[in-house]
């Protein structure tokens, strides 16, 4: 029995790859942040000593996720860029979805964290400390932002029928 084995060089699809990924995110932002922490906000758990420390517990994993999905992406369109000769535009944009993460992972989620725990025991927990609703604001801007930036990649890597 004879086996024959060839080995052939193939190039990774990267725009196959990155469709993939900006899915997968674009969904898990809008599971997060529609279904995951409203259910949470209205089951009343946002009004328990642990939420905060819970909370950033799920938002470091999310951060992170979205880290890799970012820098991902951003390599893809580098690599599409030294093979098609894609416009930097699509580069550029992915280097501000890097940016938004970044900023949410190492900022803005420690910060919030910070300002939600409850270090006095004999404190009140069922209110909002103080402050919290510019960061929340903030949060959500990004968050816009984010989900902006991802509809137009996804737009922009999207194959077009001619």
């Amino acid at each position: 029995m004879r086996v024959i084995s060839t080995l052939e060089f193939k190039q990774t699809n990267w725009q196959t790859a990155i469709l993939l990924i900006l899915g997968f995110w674009l969904s898990a932002i809008l599971l997060l942040d529609w279904v995951v922490m409203p259910s949470l906000y209205v089951s009343g758990m946002m009004t328990t000593d642990g939420f905060a420390s819970a909370g950033y517990s799920v938002f470091w994993i999310f951060n992170r996720l979205e880290l890799i999905a970012a820098a991902l992406i951003v390599s893809g369109s580098f690599a599409l860029a030294k093979q098609l000769q894609i416009s930097g535009f699509k580069t550029a944009i992915a280097i501000l979805l890097l940016a938004v993460s970044l900023l949410e992972t190492y900022f803005l989620t420690p910060q919030m964290s910070a300002i939600a725990i409850n270090l006095n025991p004999f404190g009140d927990v069922s209110c909002t400390p103080a402050g919290m609703n510019f960061w929340h604001g903030l949060y959500w801007g990004l968050e816009v932002t984010k989900l902006a930036v991802l509809g137009v990649l996804l737009k922009s890597f999207w194959p077009h029928q001619s």
